[in-house]
């Protein structure tokens, strides 16, 4: 029997995924991927994530507006994001968070945008999925001033070194790992080695971020077995150990039926 594997975090809504996306979740579901959460990065990816998960038993979604999205939004678009996150198969506010490797938007206007939706995932109770590159420290005092033990929630595709990771876990955060876990020339499995089994999810982050032995292909759920096998190797346990530990920490975090 296949291990039990949640993809928390994919874009399936991406046109990467027009042509073949019952395929992809069929796929998915036959290498024990049970559940995918779907990410929106705008209005209109948070729309098409709504759609998805009502279409798809397997597909939850999360709505928000990216930091290098965020530079046009109105108060409109805030507010059409309140009105998705109310739809019961909308189980986060994410991704959200701030980006300075993308100069397109400034830092002032992405840490409004960040604050602003912090603020409405408080109103909603609900976790938020957070961003961050090249923006950690900013983040991180963000989250202090905003009180995000209130709130928990997940640094997506984590990228930092291990004191960086102890901060996040101070704050109740969740760690989640994606491909780059898979990388020959990563770091991130001392990080990996360093963070309890009970604060880690996965994802793959698809289409993006394809994990070896994929990697130059594009990503896909199913894929979330390779990041679930490298954790393994790292802290020396059975893959039915690793599966069952971040299917229970997302069933926490996400409140997952």
């Amino acid at each position: 029997m296949k291990p039990m594997l949640i993809d928390t975090h994919a874009h399936l809504q991406l046109q990467h995924f027009d042509d073949d996306r019952d395929a992809v979740i069929r796929r998915a579901l036959d290498a024990g991927v049970a559940k995918i959460i779907t990410i929106g990065t705008d209005v209109a990816s948070s729309w098409q994530a709504i759609s998805l998960a009502e279409k798809y038993d397997s597909v939850y979604a999360a709505v928000g507006i990216h930091p290098t999205d965020c530079g046009n939004a109105a108060d409109e678009d805030f507010e059409m994001i309140r009105q998705l996150a109310l739809h019961p198969r909308a189980i986060a506010i994410g991704e959200i968070g701030l980006d300075f490797y993308w100069k397109d938007v400034a830092p002032d206007a992405q840490r409004r945008a960040f604050v602003r939706q912090l603020a409405l995932a408080r109103e909603m109770n609900k976790p938020v999925i957070i961003h961050n590159r090249e923006a950690g420290e900013a983040i991180l005092q963000t989250l202090r001033e905003e009180k995000i033990h209130e709130l928990i929630g997940v640094f997506h595709c984590f990228s930092e070194n291990v004191e960086f990771a102890r901060r996040v876990l101070d704050l109740g955060s969740f760690i989640s790992f994606t491909g780059n876990l898979t990388y020959k020339k990563s770091t991130l499995p001392e990080v990996a080695a360093q963070v309890p089994l009970n604060r880690i999810m996965l994802e793959t982050d698809a289409p993006f971020m394809t994990p070896f032995p994929y990697r130059g292909k594009r990503n896909e759920p199913a894929y979330v077995v390779h990041i679930a096998e490298k954790l393994a190797e790292i802290k020396k346990l059975p893959l039915a150990e690793i599966a069952r530990a971040t299917t229970e920490n997302a069933h926490r975090l996400f409140s997952l039926s």
